[in-house]
């Protein structure tokens, strides 16, 4: 009963730190946005060691505020930033430029932001992820996966000739963001694990807006990518 017990608490902080760090990838977002967010909207409290640690897995007991700050900033984000650009102007002009780049909520299977009870447990491993994230790549993977991007994107043509059309079905708006996946469409970097992890639904609509096999779900994109990575391994 033990290892049990200590078991699904592992596996619920490994899933809450690849909760966080996607929610962040997708976002651009430093460690300190969440904190900002929601102390300037007197959400609760969470701080910046917290962020990092929960992401990096190493936050063994946050308290219930910590939960209750990232559930109350999540359901903002999911409402959206209008109803708070007022609040955030003024007083955090810095925050809202961020945010008004990039603020994607978190949402359960249901298709509803993630409140304080979804995040707590998910965080001690009563509940699973939603589908949506319920993957993890090693480092090793994201070399392999990234080397395979460009060939599987372009269905086998070379980047140069079918670069405009694939950047354009890249839904991403964030700068930064668009130039890392160009390097790695055209080979002059890979990504890392986590940026990967934070890349995949992204690249699963980029898929569905450029044609080809219809895949049903991100699950079934990175099946099929993994698939195609073997076959350009083995040549």
């Amino acid at each position: 009963m033990t290892s049990g017990f200590r078991d699904r608490l592992s596996a619920g902080r490994r899933a809450m730190a690849h909760l966080i760090h996607v929610w962040h990838e997708r976002n651009g977002w430093s460690h300190k946005v969440l904190p900002a967010l929601a102390e300037s909207l007197d959400l609760g409290r969470v701080h910046n060691s917290q962020i990092s640690n929960l992401r990096n897995g190493k936050l063994a007991s946050p308290g219930p505020e910590v939960f209750l700050a990232l559930a109350q900033a999540n359901t903002i984000l999911d409402q959206g930033i209008d109803q708070i650009r007022d609040q955030l102007i003024e007083n955090h002009p810095d925050l809202l430029r961020v945010l008004l780049d990039s603020a994607l909520s978190i949402e359960g299977d249901d298709g509803k932001p993630l409140g304080a009870g979804d995040f707590f447990e998910i965080f001690v491993g009563l509940t699973p992820l939603p589908s949506s994230l319920d993957w993890f790549i090693e480092d090793d993977e994201a070399v392999i996966l990234s080397a395979a991007l460009s060939e599987y994107l372009c269905n086998g043509r070379s980047w140069r000739k079918c670069r405009d059309k694939v950047m354009k079905a890249y839904p991403v708006k964030k700068e930064t963001r668009r130039e890392r996946f160009a390097e790695v469409m055209s080979g002059l970097r890979d990504y890392t694990a986590e940026e990967l992890d934070g890349e995949l639904l992204d690249l699963y609509q980029t898929q569905r807006s450029v044609g080809g096999v219809f895949l049903e779900s991100v699950d079934s994109f990175l099946e099929d990518l993994r698939k195609r990575a073997l076959v350009l391994k083995d040549q």
